[in-house]
């Protein structure tokens, strides 16, 4: 067959690719064999569109794709899957390295070769979403998305619901392990918002692996990605692509016993807001997996994307102004987020009431003025004590610290030191009541205790010190 005369006969962009074949029945070099005059344009340096691939080297045929543009596992999926598998193969995706949507198509072609499969590629190009290409999936992959959003959208329970469609999408994929990271690269933040594992597969859950320096990590899966929609790994030619640009990850996909996986991440107005990830599949579905995660990614990052604004609107209105910690309206919202669901019950929960000591008197002696300064004081050294911990101004001269999952031997620990300072005459001084649970337990109780205690500590720091000026 004469690949070049094959390939003019197509209007769109379309080229012939090959795919070199091993004897161990691994795939090698993926090579542009030909390209129809569109397709070559693409090269040109006069081509005045958004993909042009590379401007500083003419076309060669015959030549290494990663001679033209960077290496993709994604691509390199999709083309092994049509010249080896023989699988006809279609694609509707927004590659973050150009940002615009290519609708791509893929054919197998049988030419006698013992050494190369061969199928042709074509695509097409636009600035704007084509919402019939994006729906354009099989039935079953419809009907399970569809599914999804109808539960993300009736909800009243995001987090319960999240949970049930995370469960939902490892089964669909048949996987080990499902899960949804957050993640906020300007604040330097992430978080775990659902995970799905399969049991007795010997899978961790990531709270095992999520620090402080887990945003760094998380941001080197862009760079793994580079560029394309996605990662897919299913073979040890993907393992071996991924332990070459990302060492350090591929440590611990090893170490966490992985060998597949399809990672996508979720976008939102041109921001990376997170990924959702599947791992340990039977690699014959990898396509279908594929799909499935690219068209719920969609519909998921604009539904935590809802949920994050909701919840930074609610950020505004919860804020003392005084003293810059969280104020009676958030702590009520805290608890009630808690009581019904809306948040998860902590493994650990402790609670202090901290009461300042000596407010009316410095208000009647020396203003407000002073009785406000002394308030910004406290609550400086209450975050300063209990960092990581919320801390709430519940009115007045009272504070209350909420920590979640601290071990109670150091939130003790900064308690006593607290009292401690607070028997100096000369210090700020605080009534302080404390109550800790080890299995999270009801917040309105463990609250109720704690305050308890914090009256009893009151009564015993006015039968010490009768009322007096303090700072």
């Amino acid at each position: 067959m004469d690949l070049q005369e094959y390939v003019d006969q197509f209007d769109l962009m379309t080229c012939i690719l090959s795919v070199e074949k091993k004897p161990d029945g691994s795939y090698g070099k993926i090579c542009i064999e030909a390209g129809n005059k569109a397709y070559l344009a693409t090269f040109e340096k006069s081509y005045d569109s958004p993909i042009n691939l590379n401007n500083d080297k003419a076309f060669v045929p015959g030549k290494e794709y990663t001679e033209y543009i960077p290496k993709d596992l994604n691509f390199e999926h999709f083309i092994v899957s049509s010249a080896v598998h023989k699988k006809p193969m279609h694609a509707y995706i927004l590659p973050d390295r150009f940002n615009v949507w290519f609708n791509i198509f893929s054919q197998p072609l049988s030419i006698d070769d013992p050494n190369k499969c061969y199928c042709t590629y074509t695509q097409e190009i636009s600035t704007e979403t084509n919402i019939d290409q994006l729906t354009n999936h099989s039935a079953q992959t419809t009907s399970e998305v569809l599914k999804t959003c109808i539960k993300l959208r009736s909800t009243k329970n995001f987090l319960k619901t999240m949970d049930e469609v995370i469960a939902d999408i490892r089964s669909i994929c048949e996987s080990s392990y499902c899960c949804i990271l957050l993640t906020d690269f300007h604040e330097r933040t992430c978080s775990l918002l659902s995970e799905s594992i399969k049991p007795n597969s010997g899978q961790y859950s990531l709270k095992n692996y999520l620090n402080d320096s887990f945003i760094d990590y998380a941001k080197s899966w862009l760079e793994t990605i580079a560029g394309s929609n996605c990662l897919i790994i299913e073979n040890k030619h993907d393992m071996d692509e991924v332990k070459r640009r990302n060492p350090n990850w591929h440590r611990s996909l090893q170490s966490a016993g992985v060998k597949s996986l399809v990672l996508f991440p979720l976008q939102h107005n041109n921001e990376t807001i997170g990924f959702i990830w599947a791992t340990n599949f039977d690699t014959k579905n990898t396509e279908y997996i594929k799909e499935t995660l690219e068209l719920t990614t969609l519909f998921i990052a604009s539904e935590i994307a809802n949920y994050q604004s909701l919840q930074r609107l609610e950020m505004l209105s919860t804020t003392d102004l005084l003293t810059w910690v969280l104020n009676r309206n958030a702590m009520n919202n805290k608890v009630l987020r808690l009581v019904t669901g809306r948040e998860r019950a902590p493994e650990k929960l402790g609670i202090v009431f901290a009461d300042l000591n000596g407010l009316k008197t410095i208000n009647d002696s020396d203003g407000h003025n002073a009785g406000d300064c002394l308030l910004k004081e406290a609550a400086f050294i209450l975050k300063s004590v209990f960092e990581g911990c919320e801390i709430y101004r519940a009115g007045g001269d009272e504070f209350v610290v909420v920590a979640t999952n601290k071990p109670k031997e150091e939130l003790e620990k900064s308690v006593e030191k607290l009292r401690k300072d607070s028997a100096d005459p000369e210090n700020v001084s605080f009534a302080l009541g404390f109550y800790f649970s080890e299995n999270g337990g009801d917040i309105r109780m463990a609250m109720h205790e704690a305050d308890s205690r914090m009256y009893e500590d009151k009564k015993r720091f006015y039968d010490r010190y009768p009322p007096m000026r303090r700072r």
